[in-house]
């Protein structure tokens, strides 16, 4: 069982940045994949991003050019730094650890943006 915590939601105006971070309960973290999701208010969750074991990132159109991923394997964490929020990037941000066939989640952490 892994146990996967967000943080650094919160409220800002567009425009605006967070950081999110996510750390994991496990020691086997160097060799997953780990990834960010989101779920907006009467939608499906959605990639955000996702980071192989190697560090090879993957992002979903709508963020590129304003949303990185970044882990650090020694601390077990990974990492969303989200610049230039837009209303539409409201949503509850999900944590994703993935090995094989086995996938945990994170409870998720609110993002809201303001016009």
């Amino acid at each position: 069982q892994v146990q996967l915590m967000e943080s650094g939601g919160g409220s800002v105006q567009a425009g605006g940045s967070l950081n999110l971070s996510c750390v994991a309960s496990t020691f086997m973290f160097s060799i997953n994949s780990m990834g960010w999701y989101r779920q907006a208010p009467g939608k499906q969750r959605e990639l955000v991003a996702t980071m192989s074991s190697r560090k090879d990132a993957n992002y979903a159109d709508f963020v590129k050019g304003r949303f990185t991923i970044s882990r650090d394997n020694a601390k077990r964490m990974v990492y969303l730094q989200m610049n230039n929020l837009k209303p539409d990037d409201t949503g509850v941000y999900f944590c994703n650890w993935k090995y094989g066939s086995y996938v945990y989640w994170g409870q998720g952490t609110q993002v809201t943006v303001s016009s």
